[in-house]
């Protein structure tokens, strides 16, 4: 295939996929109609104190009208823009459902978020109203206020610790809307609400997403309704889902994939979106949800990798014996499966069996015993994770997609997995290999631009529609999208030699004790990295193998633990030719949370932070 072919429809995705859009040209219009059609069936689930509390359809519209008839009553009007500072709770559904029935533009702000970020995404967005979960939120927006000219009112989810508060510029939630519920009991009033829906047009904007600003200030995208109902429609391509089933929103809301999932697939298919008590619950609420469909980045796959790997560690001797056996079949089977090679029926019987005897624990201790559609993306993926899911019996699904595209533009179809790709391009999409092998992008779900940045928004889109998205890659003879890295990502080192480097990062983050990985060579004689270890496991390490350690710190330079990492180290370098092979590491010695300039939101290293803040102890990896 040529740089400039677009693939054929590939196997596994029907060409006469309905589309779930019940005549609508808008999300907030399909949104209406879904709450009247499914109006007592439950939408949303939401865990507080331990028990899970629910939310019908129809309560879900009551409460985003609520939450609009106030906005509404402080005199905000279509075109202006309202923020949300929360992790995920069905008020931010709320929030951003009822502001996008107005005409509003809906802008999500990570919880993670310094005051400086806040205060910068206020002023660029020009936000009237910002709605904060907690008092640690409403610190954050108190702070930066005065820098930010355009704000009005701050609406307080949970006031716990907040009772005496008395500011004019703050309310409470339930203050807040109690007044849209007043408003709500009116025919006019619901008439208005009504009216500002059927006024909606697909080309208007629906919200922003808030690039990470690793190159720069971070730019707002504009997602228009028109983006939103192309991937709506597109959703049946690659969710098995049914009405009723069970999915689980634990990534940040103002992320693009997160956004998608939890409030606009549900449109298409109906699911029930689970809300988990809190961050640091995600795990134990997968094992209690037992969701249906799960979406997550690469790490958190690798987790639930590393907790079964954790475990065994523990186990007696025949679940080890146990274990391996199954899994060695199970790749087995993988292989047949990723050939296309039939599978012998007697093996795919016995294989069979022991799903029953050992999987279906295995599987259950990871929350995963109803999985239908198990999906990762937003990062590159380690194959051999791919590869250990599908020898469970899981068909990890990869997929491709930006801020930019709305969302996935490619996906695998799961009747024909290739593992290192990322699968085939969405209907009615187009994909090609531009220069400098850019991967390029044209279709409905491309983006509108970037918020008050027409010069960047004609260097990423143009003139025939074209996404340039930065990401250099290649289209196989199937339609197959593999990517290779960020463009200005790839490693020359002095002696010419290309290197990608988040190939050999995804290896290395394969390893239980390593969360990610930075590869260093750029105009440098050989291949160094710096390495984040996973705290959790390698304090077990420790522990496990009477290692003292005072610190984080100290743990970082623990001999044994150097010992540990270079071993991991060293068995990634097995898989490599020879100019890619790490000939040095070092570990970052402080412990680094969402909030260290060093990491994105989404809790990745920057390469440009890391290489810069870290010069003096990379130089210690290239002597004179």
């Amino acid at each position: 295939m040529t740089s400039t072919q677009t693939q054929a429809l590939a196997p596994g995705i029907a060409a006469d996929t309905p589309a779930p859009m019940e005549g609508c040209d808008t999300p907030q219009k399909l949104w209406r109609v879904r709450c009247r059609q499914w109006s007592d069936l439950p939408a949303l689930r939401h865990k507080k104190k331990g028990i899970w509390h629910t939310v019908t359809w129809a309560g879900y519209f009551e409460q985003a009208r609520a939450l609009a008839l106030a906005l509404q009553d402080r005199g905000l009007q279509a075109g202006q823009t309202v923020a949300i500072l929360s992790e995920n709770r069905p008020e931010w559904l709320y929030a951003d459902m009822g502001a996008q029935a107005l005409g509003l533009i809906g802008v999500g702000l990570y919880p993670t978020a310094s005051a400086e970020q806040v205060a910068f995404i206020l002023q660029d967005s020009g936000a009237r109203v910002l709605m904060v979960e907690n008092q640690e939120q409403l610190d954050k927006a108190l702070a930066v206020r005065a820098q930010c000219p355009e704000l009005e009112h701050i609406v307080v989810i949970d006031l716990e610790g907040l009772r005496g508060l008395s500011d004019p510029q703050v309310s409470s939630w339930q203050a807040f809307m109690q007044r849209g519920l007043d408003l709500a009991a009116t025919a006019e009033a619901q008439a208005r609400f009504e009216a500002a829906i059927d006024a909606g047009r697909p080309e208007q904007t629906a919200f922003l997403v808030y690039t990470s600003g690793t190159t720069g200030q971070p730019k707002g995208a504009m997602v228009a309704n028109r983006n939103l109902v192309f991937q709506i429609a597109s959703a049946p391509q690659y969710l098995d889902l049914q009405r009723g089933d069970r999915t689980l929103s634990f990534l940040p809301l103002c992320h693009i994939a997160e956004r998608m999932g939890t409030v606009y697939n549900p449109l298409a298919i109906g699911p029930i979106v689970h809300f988990p008590e809190n961050a640091g619950t995600v795990f134990n609420d997968v094992r209690e949800v037992m969701p249906h469909l799960l979406f997550g980045p690469p790490r958190f796959w690798e987790k639930l990798y590393s907790q079964v790997t954790l475990y065994l560690q523990d186990a007696i001797p025949l679940a080890r014996w146990a274990y391996r056996l199954v899994t060695a079949e199970g790749a087995a089977i993988a292989q047949e499966r990723l050939a296309q090679r039939a599978v012998p029926v007697w093996r795919a019987a016995r294989y069979r069996l022991l799903q029953v005897l050992v999987f279906s624990n295995l599987r259950s201790f990871l929350g995963l015993s109803e999985i239908k559609t198990a999906l990762t993306g937003a990062a590159p993926v380690p194959p051999d994770l791919l590869k250990w899911y599908m020898s469970i019996g899981i068909d990890l699904i990869e997929s491709y997609g930006l801020t930019e595209t709305c969302g996935f533009c490619t996906a695998t179809p799961p009747s024909r997995i290739k593992v290192g790709y990322a699968g085939v391009k969405a209907l009615g999409t187009e994909l090609r290999i531009g220069a400098e092998d850019e991967i390029l992008v044209r279709g409905p779900n491309v983006f509108a631009g970037y918020w008050k940045l027409p010069e960047k928004t004609a260097e990423t889109l143009d003139a025939q529609g074209w996404l340039h998205t930065g990401d250099c890659g290649e289209i196989d003879a199937d339609g197959y999208l593999r990517i290779k890295d960020r463009i200005k990502d790839i490693i020359i080192t002095s002696g010419g030699k290309n290197i990608t480097p988040s190939l050999i990062e995804n290896q290395i983050k394969f390893s239980p004790y390593i969360s990610d990985a930075v590869v260093i060579g750029e105009a440098r004689r050989f291949v160094t990295c710096l390495v984040m270890i996973d705290p959790d496991n390698v304090a077990k390490f420790a522990q496990d193998q009477q290692v003292p350690y005072t610190d984080f710190a100290s743990l970082t330079r623990a001999p044994q633990v150097l010992q540990l990492i270079r071993g991991e180290i060293e068995t990634v370098n097995s898989r490599l030719a020879r100019v890619e092979q790490i000939k040095d590491f070092r570990l970052i010695d402080q412990l680094l949370t969402a909030e260290d300039e060093e990491l994105t939101p989404t809790m990745k290293l920057k390469r440009k932070v890391v290489t810069t803040k870290y010069a003096t102890l990379i130089d210690t990896m290239y002597p004179p």
